[in-house]
This record gives C-alpha cells, structure tokens and sequence, in this order.
C-alpha cells in the first residue's frame, strides 16, 4: 500500500505524499517496529508543531507588524478571515479526532486528494481538514 501511495505521489506531483510514503517505506524496513510506533503516536502533533511554526515564522521574522494584525481586525474582509481561520481550527482538531479513532480513513482522504491534485490542479492542504469535514458529514448523516 506504501509503494501505491508513493507511485499516487509522483503521479500527482505531491512532494509530500511521495516524500512521507518513502520516508514510511525506510520505517518500515527498520530491523524494529519502533519508531514507526513513535511516528504513530507523535507524528501528528510534531507535525502541526512544525506546521504552526511555519505560519507564524513571518511574525518571528518581523514581516507582519502588529499594526498589521490592528489593521486586519479592523476590516470586513479580515474579521471574514478571522472567522474562517477559527472554523478550519475546529475542523482540524474534529479531523484529528477522526484519524486517531479511525485511522483507516486516511487511505480514502489521501486517494481524495492525491485525484484532486491530479485532475483538479488543486493544493493538498492535508487530510486533516478533509477528515474534520468527513467528521461534520458523518454526524449530520447519522
């Protein structure tokens, strides 16, 4: 299944996936089970460690002052901005929940994007999204 995700990868021009498909590949191939264990229980909260750095490296760096982020606040579009960034943050944390309870679905969510890349020229923003928006359908179906 890891050798489809990197083939998926490639396909798609996702450095990401194919990257973390090979990465997972040389885990797997380790002489233990161990740190694939490790990335199972860390992987995810290291990496929206890592993510979050990278969002707000710009503030670290000083290229968005804090007259900036007054100015943001005083506007329709940033308030609108504000409000979209509170719901993907609901989104995530839903998403991460579904992943944690059922891991199978991040073979769906990946396939998902991996076509959406492909054929729709879109951006792969990440299965953790898309899995808090599976989370919002499945509890509006049930």
């Amino acid at each position: 299944m890891l050798l489809v995700i990197v083939v998926l990868g490639v396909i798609s021009k996702n450095a990401t996936v194919w990257i973390a498909g090979i990465g997972l590949l040389s885990l797997r191939l380790w002489p233990s089970n161990q740190p694939l264990i490790w990335t199972q229980q860390y992987g995810l909260k290291i990496g929206i460690i890592i993510l979050t750095m990278g969002v707000l490296s710009p503030i670290a760096l000083g290229k968005i002052p804090w007259s900036n982020m007054v100015e943001t606040m005083k506007s329709g579009s940033g308030l609108v901005a504000v409000a979209v960034g509170i719901f993907v943050a609901y989104l995530g944390g839903r998403g991460a929940g579904l992943l944690t309870t059922q891991p199978t679905i991040v073979t769906g969510l990946l396939i998902g994007t991996i076509v959406g890349v492909a054929l729709f020229r879109g951006v792969p923003v990440g299965p953790l999204i898309a899995a808090g928006i599976l989370s919002l359908f499945t509890h509006w179906l049930r």
